[in-house]
Parts: structure tokens; sequence; C-alpha cells
């Protein structure tokens, strides 16, 4: 009954462009690797490799953040304090991720 009433419709064109975006992400991920294997790897770029993805977070994220409201900005202020308490991105990713769905749905 309820599958009756809930049709899933995939769109061709969207599921290949998610496709084609994870194949890219894979490969990417996997030159990467195999670039970082053949080279010898000065302590300057080792040192820029470890902050990349802080800085890819922030690039993604700070546009929103700023043109964001209470609800963002709370969030953001929740994920300064789990990051500075834990030093674990992901905990503080997952934090913002949920405290921003319901900061939204409070105010």
């Amino acid at each position: 009954m309820i599958g009756d009433t809930l049709a899933l419709s995939l769109d061709p064109v969207v599921v290949g462009v998610i496709l084609v975006m994870a194949v890219v992400t894979y490969a990417t991920k996997t030159g990467g690797l195999w670039l970082l294997n053949r080279i010898e790897a000065s302590e300057r770029l080792e040192a820029a490799l470890s902050v990349l993805p802080g800085a890819i977070v922030i690039a993604v994220l700070g546009p929103e953040l700023a043109s964001g409201g209470p609800a963002e900005w709370g969030a953001g202020v929740l994920v300064v304090a789990v990051m500075w308490r834990t030093e674990s991105i992901l905990l503080a990713l997952c934090t913002g991720v949920v405290s921003v769905v319901l900061l939204r749905g409070l105010l």
C-alpha cells in the first residue's frame, strides 16, 4: 500500500552524473596515491597534504556560513567547539550536519 503511493522515480541523467562523479573521484584518489608512491615527497609537500582536508572543508562550507542565518552560525559554533575538544574532523562534521538540521527545525 505504501509502496503504491510512494513511487520511486530515478532520472537516468542524474544517475549517470552521479556514477561519473564517483568514477572521477575514485580515479583522482587512486591516481594521487599512485603518483605519491612514485615521487619523493618533501617535508613541505607532506605538511601541505596534511592540512588539505581542513582547507577543503573550509572552502566548501565557508560561503554557506557567510550567507547563513542563526541556524548555520549556531551549528558553526558547535562544530568549532567539538573540533577543539575532540580534534576529530569526522565528529565535528557530523555534529555540524545534525545541529544545522535541528536548528533549522527549531528556528
